[in-house]
Protein backbone atom coordinates (compact mmCIF):
# COMPACT_ATOMS: atom_id res chain seq x y z
CA UNK A 1 0.00 0.00 0.00
CA UNK A 2 2.97 2.10 0.80
CA UNK A 3 4.35 1.97 -2.40
CA UNK A 4 1.28 2.90 -4.30
CA UNK A 5 1.04 6.19 -2.27
CA UNK A 6 4.91 6.39 -2.94
CA UNK A 7 4.15 6.10 -7.11
CA UNK A 8 1.17 8.85 -6.65
CA UNK A 9 3.32 11.65 -4.80
CA UNK A 10 6.00 11.05 -7.54
CA UNK A 11 3.36 11.56 -10.50
CA UNK A 12 1.63 14.11 -8.41
CA UNK A 13 4.90 16.31 -8.00
CA UNK A 14 5.71 15.72 -11.76
CA UNK A 15 2.21 17.20 -12.87
CA UNK A 16 2.37 19.99 -10.51
CA UNK A 17 5.79 21.38 -11.90
CA UNK A 18 4.17 20.71 -15.20
CA UNK A 19 1.74 22.75 -14.41
CA UNK A 20 3.72 25.32 -12.85
CA UNK A 21 6.26 25.72 -15.74
CA UNK A 22 2.83 26.28 -18.06
CA UNK A 23 1.37 28.95 -15.73
CA UNK A 24 4.67 31.03 -16.02
CA UNK A 25 5.19 30.47 -19.70
CA UNK A 26 1.59 32.00 -20.05
CA UNK A 27 1.98 34.84 -17.76
CA UNK A 28 5.26 35.81 -19.48
CA UNK A 29 3.94 35.96 -23.04
CA UNK A 30 0.97 38.20 -21.37
CA UNK A 31 3.72 40.99 -19.67
CA UNK A 32 5.98 41.19 -22.33
CA UNK A 33 4.04 40.72 -25.58
CA UNK A 34 5.27 42.92 -28.10
CA UNK A 35 3.99 43.72 -31.67
CA UNK A 36 6.15 43.68 -34.29
CA UNK A 37 6.80 47.28 -36.05
CA UNK A 38 4.25 47.87 -39.53
CA UNK A 39 7.48 49.68 -41.15
CA UNK A 40 10.71 48.65 -41.04
CA UNK A 41 13.04 51.65 -39.60
CA UNK A 42 16.32 51.36 -41.73
CA UNK A 43 16.04 50.30 -45.31
CA UNK A 44 19.46 49.73 -47.02
CA UNK A 45 19.54 49.43 -50.57
CA UNK A 46 23.12 48.31 -51.26
CA UNK A 47 23.45 47.38 -55.17
CA UNK A 48 25.65 44.63 -55.74
CA UNK A 49 29.06 46.46 -56.23
CA UNK A 50 30.62 43.48 -58.22
CA UNK A 51 27.87 43.79 -60.43
CA UNK A 52 27.64 47.42 -60.98
CA UNK A 53 31.70 47.31 -61.84
CA UNK A 54 30.97 44.51 -64.82
CA UNK A 55 28.04 46.56 -66.35
CA UNK A 56 30.76 49.38 -66.41
CA UNK A 57 33.70 47.71 -67.71
CA UNK A 58 34.69 48.04 -71.26
CA UNK A 59 35.67 46.04 -73.39
CA UNK A 60 39.53 45.97 -73.94
CA UNK A 61 41.41 48.31 -76.43
CA UNK A 62 42.46 45.28 -78.37
CA UNK A 63 44.86 46.71 -80.96
CA UNK A 64 46.90 48.00 -77.52
CA UNK A 65 46.72 44.38 -75.64
CA UNK A 66 47.14 41.85 -77.29
CA UNK A 67 50.32 42.19 -78.76
CA UNK A 68 51.68 42.92 -75.14
CA UNK A 69 49.30 39.77 -74.02
CA UNK A 70 50.96 37.02 -71.80
CA UNK A 71 51.18 34.03 -73.97
CA UNK A 72 52.86 31.55 -71.51
CA UNK A 73 50.15 33.41 -68.65
CA UNK A 74 47.44 32.47 -71.71
CA UNK A 75 48.45 29.05 -71.61
CA UNK A 76 48.49 28.28 -68.14
CA UNK A 77 45.17 30.03 -67.85
CA UNK A 78 43.94 27.26 -70.21
CA UNK A 79 44.99 24.30 -68.41
CA UNK A 80 42.05 24.83 -66.66
CA UNK A 81 39.63 24.69 -69.18
CA UNK A 82 41.59 20.90 -70.57
CA UNK A 83 39.37 18.79 -68.93
CA UNK A 84 36.29 19.83 -71.08
CA UNK A 85 38.63 20.85 -74.08
CA UNK A 86 41.43 20.83 -76.73
CA UNK A 87 42.94 23.14 -78.86
CA UNK A 88 45.02 20.91 -80.71
CA UNK A 89 44.89 20.65 -84.49
CA UNK A 90 42.41 17.82 -85.43
CA UNK A 91 41.86 17.16 -81.73
CA UNK A 92 39.14 15.55 -80.56
CA UNK A 93 35.77 17.13 -79.17
CA UNK A 94 35.48 16.55 -75.03
CA UNK A 95 32.37 17.64 -73.13
CA UNK A 96 32.75 20.89 -74.94
CA UNK A 97 34.26 20.79 -78.61
CA UNK A 98 37.75 21.25 -79.71
CA UNK A 99 38.38 24.93 -80.06
CA UNK A 100 41.48 25.19 -82.30
CA UNK A 101 41.03 27.82 -84.53
CA UNK A 102 38.12 29.13 -82.20
CA UNK A 103 39.40 33.09 -82.21
CA UNK A 104 37.82 34.93 -85.18
CA UNK A 105 35.43 31.98 -86.48
CA UNK A 106 31.97 30.91 -86.68
CA UNK A 107 29.67 30.08 -83.78
CA UNK A 108 29.32 26.38 -83.98
CA UNK A 109 32.58 25.78 -85.70
CA UNK A 110 32.92 22.14 -85.03
CA UNK A 111 30.85 19.69 -87.38
CA UNK A 112 28.55 17.27 -85.38
CA UNK A 113 29.23 18.55 -82.43
CA UNK A 114 25.73 18.71 -80.12
CA UNK A 115 25.74 22.32 -79.58
CA UNK A 116 22.95 23.80 -77.16
CA UNK A 117 19.53 25.35 -78.82
CA UNK A 118 21.04 28.65 -76.86
CA UNK A 119 24.08 28.35 -78.77
CA UNK A 120 22.31 27.90 -82.09
CA UNK A 121 20.30 30.98 -81.30
CA UNK A 122 22.99 33.15 -80.14
CA UNK A 123 24.78 32.44 -83.56
CA UNK A 124 21.38 33.67 -85.68
CA UNK A 125 22.66 37.20 -83.67
CA UNK A 126 26.10 36.74 -83.20
CA UNK A 127 27.42 34.31 -86.27
CA UNK A 128 31.39 34.85 -85.85
CA UNK A 129 33.52 34.11 -82.44
CA UNK A 130 35.73 38.03 -82.39
CA UNK A 131 37.52 39.21 -79.54
CA UNK A 132 34.50 41.22 -77.90
CA UNK A 133 32.28 38.60 -78.17
CA UNK A 134 34.71 35.48 -76.58
CA UNK A 135 35.73 38.27 -73.73
CA UNK A 136 31.94 38.28 -73.28
CA UNK A 137 31.40 34.67 -73.02
CA UNK A 138 34.06 34.02 -71.05
CA UNK A 139 33.48 36.37 -68.17
CA UNK A 140 29.93 35.35 -67.74
CA UNK A 141 28.90 32.23 -70.15
CA UNK A 142 25.42 31.60 -68.70
CA UNK A 143 24.34 35.47 -68.77
CA UNK A 144 26.01 35.99 -72.00
CA UNK A 145 24.70 33.35 -73.91
CA UNK A 146 21.32 32.30 -71.04
CA UNK A 147 20.73 28.72 -71.67
CA UNK A 148 24.10 27.27 -72.55
CA UNK A 149 24.87 23.81 -71.58
CA UNK A 150 28.30 25.06 -70.21
CA UNK A 151 28.06 25.46 -66.50
CA UNK A 152 31.91 27.31 -66.36
CA UNK A 153 31.06 30.51 -63.98
CA UNK A 154 33.10 32.88 -65.95
CA UNK A 155 36.63 34.33 -65.93
CA UNK A 156 36.07 37.69 -63.77
CA UNK A 157 39.83 38.94 -63.97
CA UNK A 158 40.30 41.21 -67.31
CA UNK A 159 44.17 40.60 -67.36
CA UNK A 160 43.34 36.57 -67.19
CA UNK A 161 40.82 36.95 -70.22
CA UNK A 162 43.05 38.87 -72.44
CA UNK A 163 45.83 36.30 -71.53
CA UNK A 164 43.96 33.29 -72.90
CA UNK A 165 42.31 35.22 -75.94
CA UNK A 166 45.62 35.76 -77.17
CA UNK A 167 47.04 32.30 -76.34
CA UNK A 168 43.96 30.86 -78.31
CA UNK A 169 44.71 33.31 -81.32
CA UNK A 170 47.76 31.12 -81.67
CA UNK A 171 46.39 28.28 -81.66
CA UNK A 172 44.98 28.42 -85.57
CA UNK A 173 43.82 31.87 -85.53
CA UNK A 174 46.65 33.80 -86.23
CA UNK A 175 45.29 35.21 -89.42
CA UNK A 176 42.61 36.74 -87.65
CA UNK A 177 43.43 40.20 -87.57
CA UNK A 178 44.30 42.35 -84.45
CA UNK A 179 42.54 45.67 -84.88
CA UNK A 180 44.80 49.00 -84.64
CA UNK A 181 45.09 50.81 -80.93
CA UNK A 182 42.18 52.78 -80.34
CA UNK A 183 43.21 56.62 -81.07
CA UNK A 184 40.79 57.59 -78.19
CA UNK A 185 42.15 55.25 -75.46
CA UNK A 186 45.80 56.00 -75.75
CA UNK A 187 48.13 57.78 -73.11
CA UNK A 188 47.51 61.67 -73.63
CA UNK A 189 44.30 61.19 -76.01
CA UNK A 190 41.82 64.22 -75.91
CA UNK A 191 38.34 63.52 -74.82
CA UNK A 192 35.74 63.32 -77.22
CA UNK A 193 34.11 66.37 -78.08
CA UNK A 194 30.41 67.01 -76.81
CA UNK A 195 28.08 64.87 -79.37
CA UNK A 196 30.72 62.41 -80.73
CA UNK A 197 30.43 59.35 -81.15
CA UNK A 198 33.29 56.94 -80.34
CA UNK A 199 34.85 54.44 -82.54
CA UNK A 200 33.42 50.94 -81.17
CA UNK A 201 35.83 48.90 -78.62
CA UNK A 202 37.69 46.93 -81.01
CA UNK A 203 36.55 47.72 -84.47
CA UNK A 204 39.75 48.53 -87.13
CA UNK A 205 40.27 51.58 -89.07
CA UNK A 206 39.78 51.30 -92.77
CA UNK A 207 42.60 51.35 -95.15
CA UNK A 208 41.17 54.12 -96.99
CA UNK A 209 40.17 56.71 -94.19
CA UNK A 210 41.58 55.85 -91.33
CA UNK A 211 38.17 56.03 -89.67
CA UNK A 212 36.23 52.80 -87.78
CA UNK A 213 33.83 51.36 -89.70
CA UNK A 214 30.39 52.36 -89.55
CA UNK A 215 28.03 51.39 -87.08
CA UNK A 216 26.61 48.48 -87.55
CA UNK A 217 29.18 46.73 -89.30
CA UNK A 218 28.74 43.06 -88.82
CA UNK A 219 30.67 41.56 -86.07
CA UNK A 220 33.40 39.28 -85.81
CA UNK A 221 32.28 36.54 -83.14
CA UNK A 222 33.52 33.01 -82.59
CA UNK A 223 32.72 30.38 -79.46
CA UNK A 224 33.49 28.53 -76.41
CA UNK A 225 37.04 29.55 -75.02
CA UNK A 226 35.89 30.11 -71.48
CA UNK A 227 37.89 27.23 -68.46
CA UNK A 228 36.21 25.25 -65.62
CA UNK A 229 38.21 26.99 -62.29
CA UNK A 230 37.03 23.91 -60.41
CA UNK A 231 36.28 20.34 -60.95
CA UNK A 232 32.53 21.22 -60.72
CA UNK A 233 33.39 23.98 -63.33
CA UNK A 234 33.38 23.11 -67.29
CA UNK A 235 35.93 25.07 -70.13
CA UNK A 236 33.27 27.23 -72.53
CA UNK A 237 31.70 24.53 -74.19
CA UNK A 238 30.52 26.55 -76.98
CA UNK A 239 26.97 24.84 -76.10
Amino acid sequence: MSGDLKWNKIFGAALGTAFVIIVVQQASGLIYHSEPPEKMGYFVDAPDEAAGAEQAELPPDWGTVLPAADLAAGEAAFARCQACHNAAQGGADGIGPNLFGVVGGPVMHRAGFAYSDAMAQHKAEAPTWGYDELNSFITAPARYVPGTKMSFAGIRDTQTRINLIAWLRNQGSSGFAIPAPDPARQPGAAAPAEGEVPAAEGAPATEATGEPPAVGAPATTQESPAAPPAATSQAPSNN
